[in-house]
């Protein structure tokens, strides 16, 4: 479980790390060692020639294996210049195996000779030249056994080894330490956090506080403070809207009821003799009969979602008539103008309840706009067709959209434009066309008024008794 830790895996690649760099200084410094070694027997070497050199080249047999013994070589041979040598010699046990001369060694040959020494347990005669010390001759060149040598060269590695391998533990030691006071223990106390935040959410005292001395960490914990912040936000608003849902579905429910009750009432008045009764008697009863719907459309809602609309061929005319009347009334004696730009025989696909519902909030909207403005104004409703699509234009002179209504038009509780206004009906407007498979868009919004698009594609599935399907 350490290793599979953060601390752990630190500690590990650590202490890999700091023993491959040390293998990459071992070796060079073994080839170092053993050029030092063979420099060390030619300077021996050299002093023990220079015994042959004050007795004029005459000493005993075992003064010269004494000699020899010391310098640890079987033969010496030292060059004073071209014409004279002194020697010192002894039996050689074995043919030379091979010739090293240290005046001109490269590094790129020191290496290798020196590994190939380290791994040969086999010993060897070899012959070493090199240049004497104070310059006291031309080349000094030994015969000697490898036996010392590689036991001083493994010698020499074990040393190197143990060294390196106390420097690692420390090292990583000490990085393991500092890594976890930097590292570590602010990531665990991000855990922390998290872990907190997570047990309640809804909670402003368990949003954490940004404290890392990391530059790093302490921008992950400022994006923590961010995005905690704002999903409490967003869990607190969908909080409200949950109850503010339960309320609406239970006063909808009993204003069902009202508008029950309303609408019996309302079907008598159709029997009156009164003549301005009876015009008026057919729009309260649909009045009516669509705040009920839309009762029910709400409770629905608070279930689940718009009900999905029920397609059927209706004229679009009487619909924007309807809606321009209705909101006509509204106004009042107030200087808005409506224009209606519908063909008479157009018809299209659409659920007449939702169509109306959405026109009704498009053209609501522009009439309080113009209200709140002040000045006159006027409201257009405008219908064509594509190949495509049916087209509704709604359009107003009205002071235009504020850029943070522009924003978020389209999302619930946001899009509002009026100060008491819960921004709720162009969203359910929305909701409602795309319903249809159709698309609700702002086309223009400025200083001149605002302009809203309806577009109700053609290429819906066919209803029955068009296109040759049966009823």
């Amino acid at each position: 479980m350490f290793l599979n830790s953060l601390s752990g895996r630190f500690l590990l690649l650590t202490i890999v790390f700091v023993m491959l760099a040390e293998v990459l200084i071992f070796v060079p410094s073994v080839a170092r060692f053993r050029v030092d070694f063979l420099l060390a027997r030619l300077e021996r070497s050299q002093i023990a020639s220079l015994a042959l050199l004050a007795s004029d080249g005459m000493i005993g047999d075992e003064l010269e294996r004494e000699l020899l013994q010391n310098a640890g070589v079987y033969n010496v041979v030292l060059r004073r210049d071209q014409a004279r040598e002194l020697a010192l010699s002894s039996p050689i046990p074995e043919p030379v195996y091979r010739s090293f001369d240290l005046r001109d060694a490269s590094v790129l040959a020191l290496i290798p000779d020196a590994l190939i020494r380290l791994v040969d347990p086999k010993t060897r005669v070899i012959r070493v030249i090199g240049q004497p010390v104070q310059r006291a001759g031309l080349l000094i060149e030994i015969t000697m056994s490898t036996a010392e040598l590689r036991k001083a060269m493994i010698d020499y590695g074990l040393r190197i080894l143990v060294l390196s391998a106390v420097i690692s533990v420390l090292s990583a030691l000490l990085l393991f330490l500092a890594a976890r006071r930097l590292l570590v223990v602010p990531i665990r106390h991000v855990v922390r956090a998290i872990k907190l935040y997570a047990e309640a959410p809804e909670d402003n005292r368990r949003i954490i506080t940004p404290s890392a001395r990391v530059g790093e960490l302490y921008e992950a914990e400022t994006a923590l403070r961010v995005l905690q912040e704002e999903l409490t936000g967003a869990l607190r608003q969908k909080d409200r809207l949950a109850q503010l849902g339960a309320a609406v579905a239970k006063i909808s429910h009993d204003l069902r009821n009202i508008l029950t009750t309303a609408q019996l009432f309302a079907d008598r008045m159709e029997a009156s003799d009164d003549p301005a009764v009876k015009r008026a008697a057919p729009k309260i009863v649909g009045a009516i009969s669509r705040a009920v719907h839309l009762c029910e459309s709400t409770l629905a809602f608070g279930r689940a979602q718009e009900p999905p609309p029920r397609l059927e061929r209706v004229a679009l005319a009487p619909i924007v008539n309807e809606v321009v009347d209705g909101e006509r009334l509204a106004a009042g004696d107030y200087d808005i103008s409506f224009s209606e730009d519908v063909p008479a025989g157009l018809t299209l696909r659409a659920d007449v309840e939702q169509l109306m519902r959405v026109l009704t909030n498009l053209v609501r909207n522009a009439r309080q706009a113009i209200l709140a403005s002040g000045k006159p104004g006027e409201i257009g409703i405008r219908a064509d067709e594509t190949e495509q699509d049916w087209v509704i234009q709604v359009t107003d002179t009205g002071p235009g959209l504020p850029p943070k209504a522009r924003e978020h038009l389209f999302q619930p509780f946001h899009g509002g434009t009026r100060k008491d206004g819960t921004g709720l009906g162009l969203a359910i407007s929305m909701e409602l066309i795309r319903g249809h498979g159709g698309a609700l868009e702002l086309s223009r919004s400025d200083a001149e008024g605002t302009a809203f698009e309806i577009r109700l594609p053609k290429a819906a599935a066919a209803l029955p008794g068009e296109d040759g399907i049966p009823n």
